[in-house]
């Protein structure tokens, strides 16, 4: 059984210098009051252009991404594919409303995807579907009730064809392709393309990737569906699973728009249908291929011993673990070390660019209930033992 206990093993990438800078950073982020302030100061000082680059990239930078660019990457994919820890090159600026934008984050994309071809380092490729379309017309190729102009419709197709350009590269580059899951009201369309993009290319592996949250309460009757759809056209259906990331603003407009919340309504709900998830995708390995995105013990653990049960191979490329870089470093090397497929999500882009990004980062940490202390005892006890040796 897998321990995720063993500090030696987790932290076995990092010096001395890197654990006292990881932990004066949770430290801070432990602090809702020092996260909204930090917010409110580093907002500030990038929109009247004060210098804050470089202690950005020396400090939160630095724990959470990768570089600026995918070459400035190469050493955080070395560093994790010594220790058998793949690397998943997450392009994350956001807020891009412009074409020009929306198609040179394609050819990023693309150009995340030629750098994977052939690399075990880099076992994935990912991407959000609102960096490459707006998410006005996302929300209203959503809406079932809403009829799109023929101009709109112009418009929905070259999002769809930009999707297809990214997952037409990834199925001649041999390399698997995340669609990452976003907020319930445009996320009807964002599942619809996905598996139109599985019809064309998962018929002989799982090359595509839907993002399945289970923070949602229909989403384990969403599996069973997709399964049975899978099944029906002869096409493997990749699942990332993750448990979510728009609670609170999910939340916040059900309440506004008085409608029923799409969202759990106890974490313990969430935490179920994640685990009953798993053991659907498990036992039925001819149909499904897994990710599963957790920074939960108790998942990865269920995991690991579901694998075992079912006599699947810890080295079986259709089942991986991920976490972020950055964090729960005691889950990914643990596991890499016992033998199982892991990757970090690598997040990249210019500083400025990927502020939003980091702040709601901070934000997560802040908000998940023992996950800053989590990793701050567990950098404590292991710079105790390297004194102590």
């Amino acid at each position: 059984m897998v321990s995720f206990d063993n500090t030696e093993i987790a932290f076995q990438s990092k010096t001395n210098k890197d654990l006292k800078r990881a932990y004066w950073l949770f430290k801070i982020i432990a602090s809702p009051t020092i996260v909204k302030l930090g917010k409110f100061f580093t907002n500030s000082a990038l929109k009247i252009g004060l210098p804050i680059r470089k202690p950005v990239k020396a400090t939160i930078f630095k724990q959470f991404c990768g570089g600026e660019t995918i070459d400035e990457c190469t050493e955080t994919i070395n560093q994790l594919g010594a220790f058998q820890v793949g690397t998943i090159l997450d392009y994350s600026v956001e807020g891009k409303t412009s074409d020009e934008d929306f198609d040179k984050t394609v050819n990023i994309i693309i150009s995340t995807i030629e750098r994977a071809k052939n690399d075990k380092n880099i076992p994935f490729a990912v991407f959000k579907v609102t960096g490459i379309g707006r998410f006005d017309l996302l929300e209203k190729a959503s809406n079932k009730h809403y009829k799109l102009s023929e101009k709109e419709q112009k418009e929905v197709q070259v999002i769809i064809n930009r999707i297809d350009k990214i997952a037409k590269a990834a199925f001649y580059a041999k390399v698997p392709l995340f669609i990452d899951a976003e907020e319930t009201w445009i996320q009807d369309a964002i599942d619809t393309w996905t598996f139109e993009m599985m019809l064309k290319y998962n018929k002989e592996a799982p090359i595509v990737y839907n993002t399945l949250q289970m923070y949602r309460h229909d989403r384990l009757e969403f599996l069973k569906d997709c399964y049975e759809l899978a099944k029906k056209n002869g096409v493997y259906y990749g699942v990332k699973l993750v448990r979510g990331a728009y609670m609170e603003k999910e939340r916040e407009r059900a309440a506004l728009k008085n409608y029923p919340s799409p969202i759990q309504s106890t974490k313990d709900a969430t935490d179920f249908d994640y685990n009953a998830a798993l053991k659907i995708i498990v036992k039925h390995a001819d149909v499904f291929a897994l990710c599963a995105g957790s920074h939960n013990e108790e998942s990865s653990l269920i995991l690991t011993q579901l694998l075992e049960e079912n006599k699947i191979s810890p080295t079986n490329k259709q089942f991986y673990f991920a976490q972020l870089l950055g964090m729960s470093d005691h889950i990914s090397y643990n596991l890499a070390h016992a033998g199982f497929q892991v990757a970090k999500y690598v997040p990249f882009g210019p500083v400025k660019e990927v502020m939003p990004y980091l702040l709601r980062r901070a934000d997560e940490n802040t908000s998940v209930a023992g996950q800053t202390g989590r990793e701050l005892s567990l950098i404590m006890r292991e710079l105790e033992r390297r004194k102590t040796n």
